[in-house]
């Protein structure tokens, strides 16, 4: 493959290729996400681990949830944790660079069990269902975001546990969002359902979006569209990987577009779940990933660091 291949459509992977225990297809399977990372940062992924009865359960219960009156849904915001736990509200999060919120509400769980000062869960007692089915999935998308940093680890040549221990009690959020109905008279001039974004992370799971509207930002500047199959989540390099690699896997800038006028009034959810390692990972450049046609692009800084700076520019957390 040429390295200035473009895509039209992002690659299809199967995840048992790499957990089968043969050999060649465990080190094709390397190859072809490590090439996809490198050109354009994404690919769609079979064999997760998610059941289609856990699918359903997820979005079923956050519909039900974020169909509740907005006094219930308050109750479970706490500004004071950054938006790193519990509800979020509309017109909170602003993308890196845009002076317009994002049209969204979500809702975030991070580790089931926390260590030392990271916040606990917290769950709506109105909704038992809600809390239930998002760590089931929560534990089963860290699952198989690990398996992918194993196969990463190998493809940049590092010990295939490099990761291991790194994001072990990470950061990790899993993100329940909806894209709530818009009235095309009253949306604000450039608002859209997500601005265009890098992750922060170091990997991204999405699980199978319920209306269309994600896009990828091609190198040659084309947007294209990414639609999963239903059993396949969507899985990105996030900003911390590029780092990592010194841009040799490719956070790619992605969007949600408004719908077309006539389906604004409908809404959208998507599960997306964050892989982040524990804030005292380093994020210095790999030495094998630079040389002298690929001079150091960043400066030394710790996951921790990394992700203040990024909270604070995305407005959920004040200096």
């Amino acid at each position: 493959m040429s390295s200035q291949e473009l895509y039209d459509e992002i690659p299809s992977l199967d995840l048992a290729d790499f957990t089968s225990g043969d050999p060649e297809r465990k080190a094709r399977f390397v190859q072809d996400l490590g090439r996809a990372f490198n050109q354009i940062g994404f690919v769609a992924i079979r064999n997760h681990g998610l059941t289609d009865d856990l699918t359903q359960r997820l979005y079923e219960s956050a519909k039900a949830f974020f169909s509740a009156p907005d006094d219930i849904k308050r109750k479970y915001e706490h500004p004071e944790l950054s938006g790193q736990r519990g509800y979020i509200g509309k017109g909170k999060e602003t993308a890196k660079g845009f002076k317009v919120a994002d049209l969204k509400e979500f809702y975030h769980i991070g580790q089931p069990e926390p260590v030392g000062e990271m916040p606990a869960n917290v769950f709506p007692e109105e909704y038992p269902e809600f809390g239930e089915a998002t760590l089931t999935a929560y534990q089963t998308l860290e699952n198989a975001g690990k398996q992918l940093l194993r196969a990463i680890a190998l493809y940049l040549e590092l010990p295939e546990t490099y990761f291991d221990d790194k994001v072990k009690n990470g950061d990790s959020i899993l993100r329940a969002l909806h894209y709530f109905p818009l009235d095309p008279e009253k949306t604000p001039d450039g608002a859209v359902r997500a601005a265009a974004h890098g992750d922060i992370n170091l990997i991204t799971l999405l699980m199978g979006a319920s209306a269309d509207g994600l896009e990828v930002l091609r190198r040659d500047g084309k947007w294209i569209g990414i639609t999963a199959l239903p059993d396949q989540v969507v899985v990105n390099v996030g900003d911390m990987l590029d780092r990592l690699t010194n841009h040799k896997l490719k956070s790619t800038i992605h969007q949600v577009v408004n719908p077309p006028r006539e389906k604004m009034n409908q809404s959208r959810y998507s599960i997306p779940f964050f892989m982040h390692p524990r804030a005292d990972m380093d994020l210095k450049s790999l030495e094998s990933c630079i040389d002298t046609e690929h001079p150091k692009l960043y400066v030394d800084m710790t996951a921790g660091e990394f992700l203040n700076e990024r909270l604070m520019e995305l407005g959920l957390k004040k200096a």
